[in-house]
């Protein structure tokens, strides 16, 4: 199983790193950058492809925002809390919040749905979000990319030894998910101290 998935990676890597890049993100962005380290990708290529992908996503969600405002509304009423966020962070930074959004665990759909739901600019929109994708893919690639051989050998270690390896991913997922939700918490203090 796992050399047919290696071998559709090698087969079909621009097409998987970009629907990934819509989707999801930093995971598929550093299986590309070890692709490109291993010849199987070309690295600017991989960078090119991986941005599109972001920014094809977050102008879909912004787009959800613009034409379904109504619905947003009624759908996502358990999600208020992050919109209020978003709201407030765009007030209080304007554009550089749609330049950092996709580094927001937690706010990265929100942020361009929210984004859509106000009278926003979809042109000013979509050039900072295209100059951020292509950004950020290049930061999460380019160390893959350098780091291929060391990156691919803890993931050795890792497949031999997953009986620690799982624990530690989780604890290190579970403090960056407890992270985000102090700051979130942060900044809805924060928003009623002003109230």
């Amino acid at each position: 199983m796992e050399d047919l998935f290696i071998g559709w990676l090698k087969e079909y890597g621009y097409v998987i790193l970009f629907l990934w890049s819509i989707i999801e993100g930093e995971m598929g962005l550093i299986m590309g950058g070890i692709m490109a380290h291993t010849g199987d990708m070309e690295y600017f290529l991989t960078i090119f492809i991986a941005g599109l992908g972001g920014f094809t996503g977050d102008q879909i969600y912004f787009y959800i925002g613009r034409m379904n405002k109504g619905l947003i509304q009624r759908k996502l009423h358990k999600q208020r809390r992050k919109f209020a966020i978003a709201h407030l962070l765009l007030k209080k930074h304007g554009w550089p919040i749609i330049f950092l959004q996709r580094y927001m665990y937690g706010l990265r759909t929100v942020i361009p749905m929210s984004i859509g739901i106000t009278k926003y600019s979809a042109k000013k929109f979509a050039l900072i979000n295209l100059i951020s994708a292509w950004v950020w893919a290049a930061i999460t690639i380019t160390p893959a990319y350098i780091y291929g051989d060391e990156i691919l050998g803890l993931l050795a270690v890792a497949k031999q030894h997953w009986y620690l390896a799982l624990p530690i991913a989780g604890g290190f997922l579970y403090g960056i998910h407890t992270y985000f939700k102090r700051l979130e918490r942060y900044f809805l203090e924060k928003r009623h101290h002003r109230i």
